[in-house]
């Protein structure tokens, strides 16, 4: 099973892009930061990740700007064939407003 849960802060966010066949596309940049245990212990958890949405999602997200909290679900797929990086795919999410002191760019 390939699914993702996530809770994150849109730090970049690129303009509405269209598949040649017409499906809208939004490329955000997410960055998530927490506390997870792990073997019984605390860890600090910070990691910067591409995002994708596609179709009716990426329509919905398109306003949400740099600092706005993601709560979103989806998969992990290679960026293109043969890669070693990681996207998260999104099939789900729901925007909260801006976080105060993040700068929108």
């Amino acid at each position: 099973m390939n699914r993702f849960d996530l809770a994150a802060v849109i730090i970049e966010c690129q303009p509405m892009r269209y598949t040649p066949v017409g499906i809208p596309v939004l490329e955000l940049v997410l960055q998530h930061d927490s506390e997870q245990i792990e073997a019984g212990m605390a860890r600090k958890v910070s990691c910067t990740l591409d995002a994708v949405a596609l179709g009716d999602l990426a329509v919905s997200l398109q306003h949400a700007g740099a600092g706005s909290v993601l709560q979103a679900r989806g998969f992990l797929a290679a960026t293109r064939k043969g890669s070693m990086k990681v996207k998260f795919h999104l099939q789900q999410a729901r925007v909260q407003p801006a976080v105060s002191g993040i700068q929108t760019a």
